[in-house]
């Protein structure tokens, strides 16, 4: 299939370093395949967007010289996909309702002793499963993909090398919509890549955790399962990955050449753009630069 790529930010405030390294490391990508680069705006957090971000990121991308191919996409319009995707997993039984709350399951967890790593999501013990009893008469709240019990996911990140992830055991029966009525990132994400006939998935190495729910869901809606590489995180000085959560500074750009440069670096490239009109010609030369260096790339 032709090369499709994506980049796709969620509009809760400007990019930052971070994001452009990943925005960067897509396009190139797509470039160096003589591909298709898109942009989403995953906004389906509706409470967390802030309006007039969604605009503000395509201008950061534009001054950089980063522009999607094909119109834009926003996630916020697309609920009646992802309604289709959750009514074909509840016909196969792969999907169930949930009444439980986080203070319900952290209740759960306590009373069956199961231990809680510091700073991991809890792993929902299945309550709701419909071989547990199912809801027992209490109201939903949430819907759950089914994790089979054997659920080893093992696949192949192209910088990473090989990858390994017991599902059923570290993560759970995932929440595919929210209590609050929102469609979750899984399902989302999942629906909008196989929609978009995304090929190769590259973004952050913090997202590499989230793939083989990703492919767990790929293989229950029949969907193909896109290549997938995670790129270096920039850290803060206080060692952790920028992040808006944590206060990540917006993406100065009085000077793109300089932006893109760090972006660059962060992605192991030489530096290239010294004046805002070199940046095409920089990109050029950094697409070549980004095939060589993932030629010797693990094949999945």
């Amino acid at each position: 299939m032709p090369y499709r790529g994506r980049f796709a930010p969620s509009p809760t405030g400007p990019l930052h370093a971070g994001s452009l390294v990943a925005a960067l490391a897509s396009w190139l990508d797509a470039r160096a395949h003589g591909g298709t680069w898109l942009v989403r705006i995953e906004d389906v957090d509706t409470p967390r967007c802030i309006p007039g971000a969604d605009r503000l990121i395509l201008d950061q991308l534009a001054a950089c010289g980063l522009v999607s191919d094909e119109p834009v996409v926003w996630q916020s319009q697309r609920d009646a996909m992802y309604q289709a995707a959750l009514d074909r997993l509840i016909a196969q039984g792969a999907a169930y309702p949930c009444a439980c709350s986080r203070q319900d399951i952290e209740r759960a967890l306590l009373a069956s002793g199961a231990p809680r790593e510091r700073h991991h999501a809890a792993v929902y013990p299945g309550t709701c499963r419909p071989d547990n009893g199912g809801l027992q008469g209490r109201a939903p709240r949430a819907w759950r993909l089914r994790v089979p019990d054997a659920a080893r996911v093992d696949w192949t990140d192209s910088r990473l090398g090989p990858q390994s992830q017991d599902v059923a055991h570290d993560v759970g029966d995932f929440i595919l919509r929210r209590a609050d009525g929102l469609w979750a990132y899984q399902l989302a994400v999942v629906v909008d890549d196989a929609a978009q006939g995304i090929t190769h998935v590259v973004r952050g190495e913090d997202l590499a955790d989230n793939t083989p729910r990703q492919i767990l869901l790929q293989r229950a809606l029949n969907l193909p399962t896109p290549a997938y590489r995670h790129t270096p995180l920039v850290l803060g000085d206080n060692g952790e990955k920028l992040s808006k959560q944590n206060g990540a500074q917006a993406l100065d750009l009085s000077d793109p050449p300089a932006a893109l440069n760090a972006a660059a670096r962060a992605l192991a490239l030489p530096a290239r753009a010294g004046t805002v009109g070199a940046v095409d010609e920089a990109l050029r030369d950094w697409t070549a630069d980004w095939a060589a260096l993932t030629a010797r790339a693990p094949r999945p």
